[in-house]
């Protein structure tokens, strides 16, 4: 064999090598969902490319190319609007201004409320008090002596209505005030907690925390320890707490690279968790099963008419039942972060709802009875912290507050309260009901000829927009005129407590029709001919491009996203 013939073979090697490696990576490629979404790397690195603009008030109210009597109507519209909720809530607004320069929470909700380029002059005329200061049943109250039904569920957790949690809270810490907040020793009644959470998560042991997210943290952590592997799976748009860990993309500024973001119900992904060595554990949040592959909604992010929720529980539980096949032959440990969906969907959660036994599961928000909480779930051999043969190879996880008596005691009450009849008779007629509950509302909603319908799962609602409009997050300002209370994130999710009564909610369907009513009267739905989602997507991208490339403005004209026929649209009825 010649000398040539000697270099071609490690030629080759190092071809077929590169060669392997670049089907490895075109295969990860392609189990990633195509939206920027599913690129968290590319998100972030556009993210930043990103320049900040605003409308002035010669755009403010006609960005989707109305024509001037549309947009002087809703000029008018809102200045109503605003004197009619500021003349409510004078007090509210007042206070919750005193604080906006010294609470980060209220300047960052405050500016996340609409789609950026309306913020600044939104937040001159409109400003929203976001305190309160006594809840009953399904409402709240501002410090103006407003009522409001709460469509905000505290962010998930709300399950049962707000007396249900003051009692617990108040009964929890009569069971545990002798202790007080000794902390370190155990007070009696976490024996009670954790054989009932043992029991209704279908695992061994329990470790406590103070969050969800620290839950999840830790949950994922243990897996790593057990296993060896370095990467987790998480799907496109789920959201597992705030920590940059699973944060992967908007909103975490550090290089991550031990997670990959796969595409959800898709079979790519499968070949992922069947073919890679290096997969920690795959971290689920059921929630996604009602809207696959997307971002949990928000009005910030409302541009156009194309929020799309709907929930497919067979085709769903069959997609978590294929995760959990390759997990078990993989040996990759299968988590189900149900800080949101514990205790909602069912009293054995998205377990119990989809018929899945996960590996480990998190639970957090309503366990707590009131108070805050995290917890994690899993076998004796997942939930070890330390080798018996190895003294220095542990997995440290503590916390001062971990197991706080108060906690601890609230907690008591609210297991033995979702195990008496009464409660069991509230899970078992959940589904049907709000099935019955949120098709009577789209029937009435159809009726109004409103361009809007609800989307559900379970007691979770979320507004969809059937007409196209650049001013849908509009609603939310409607809505709590009307009496409404929602979340920071909108129109995206209403968040139900299991304790409204059907007169509760035929007045929240009452309210939420006058609003609606209220702002399509107000011109904010105008539709033109030629006003469609892709135009307005086309309009917003001229905005951001011009924002970023001031040169454009010479390319485009400043009327440039008024392309629609004005001449056309002022002879169309308003």
């Amino acid at each position: 064999m010649t000398d040539l013939n000697l270099a071609y073979i490690p030629l080759t090697v190092i071809c077929l090598i590169l060669a392997r490696k670049i089907f490895i990576r075109l295969r990860l490629s392609r189990a990633k969902h195509p939206s920027l979404r599913g690129h968290s790397k590319m998100a972030r690195r556009v993210a930043k490319q990103l320049k900040y603009f605003e409308y002035d008030e010669s755009h403010f109210y006609n960005s989707d190319g109305a024509p001037d009597v549309v947009a002087k109507k809703r000029q008018v519209a809102l200045s109503l609007l605003t004197q009619k909720i500021q003349k409510s809530t004078i007090k509210t607004s007042e206070f919750s201004q005193s604080m906006a320069s010294s609470i980060s929470d209220v300047d960052f909700t405050s500016a996340h409320k609409v789609p950026f380029p309306y913020r600044k002059l939104l937040a001159k005329e409109l400003k929203v008090g976001l305190v309160c200061e006594e809840s009953s049943g399904v409402k709240v109250k501002d410090l103006d002596g407003n009522w409001y039904y709460d469509l905000s569920g505290s962010y998930g957790v709300n399950v049962f209505g707000y007396d249900f949690y003051k009692e617990c809270m108040a009964k929890g810490i009569e069971k545990v005030q002798a202790l007080g907040p000794v902390l370190g020793a155990y007070h009696p009644v976490i024996k009670e907690n954790v054989d009932t959470i043992k029991s209704i998560s279908n695992k061994d042991e329990v470790s406590f925390h103070m969050s969800g997210t620290e839950a999840v943290m830790q949950a994922v952590r243990l897996a790593r320890y057990h296993t060896g592997r370095s990467h987790l799976v998480r799907f496109c748009g789920s959201y597992h707490g705030w920590w940059d860990g699973v944060q992967v993309g908007i909103g975490n500024q550090r290089k991550t690279d031990d997670v990959y973001t796969l595409a959800d119900m898709s079979e790519n992904s499968l070949n992922i968790l069947a073919t890679r060595n290096d997969i920690a554990c795959v971290l689920i949040n059921p929630m996604q099963a009602f809207h696959p592959n997307q971002d949990a909604p928000g009005d910030a992010t409302l541009i156009g008419s194309t929020r799309s929720s709907d929930l497919n529980r067979e085709q769903y539980s069959l997609w978590l039942k294929q995760i959990r096949d390759v997990c078990t032959r993989r040996n990759i440990v299968l988590i189900f972060d149900e800080v949101f969906t514990g205790f909602r969907l069912a009293k054995g959660g998205a377990q119990e709802y989809f018929s899945i036994n996960a590996d480990m599961v998190t639970y957090g928000k309503t366990l707590g009875g009131g108070f805050p909480i995290g917890a994690v779930c899993g076998s004796h051999q997942l939930m070890k912290r330390f080798k018996e043969d190895a003294p220095a190879n542990i997995s440290f996880a503590r916390g001062t507050f971990n197991s706080h008596p108060y906690v601890m005691g609230a907690m008591s009450e609210f297991l033995q309260r979702i195990q008496t009849p009464a409660i069991e008779r509230v899970y078992a007629n959940a589904e049907l009901q709000w099935v019955s509950r949120v098709n009577n509302m789209n029937k009435r909603l159809q009726d109004e000829g409103l361009p809007i319908y609800m989307a559900h799962m379970h007691s979770v609602l979320s507004v969809q927009y059937t007409a196209p409009s650049r001013y849908n997050w509009m609603l939310q300002f409607y809505l709590r005129a009307h009496g409404l209370e929602l979340s920071w994130t909108g129109t995206g999710r209403f968040i139900m407590s299991l304790a409204y009564t059907d007169q509760d909610f035929n007045e929240v369907v009452d309210k939420f029709i006058a609003a609606c009513k209220q702002m399509q009267a107000d011109g904010w739905w105008w539709q033109g001919t030629q006003l469609s989602n892709k135009a307005i997507k086309r309009m917003m991208l001229v905005d951001v491009l011009k924002a970023r490339f001031p040169i454009l403005n010479s390319v485009f004209s400043s009327d440039s996203y008024t392309h629609v026929n004005n001449t056309e649209q002022r002879g169309q009825s308003l």
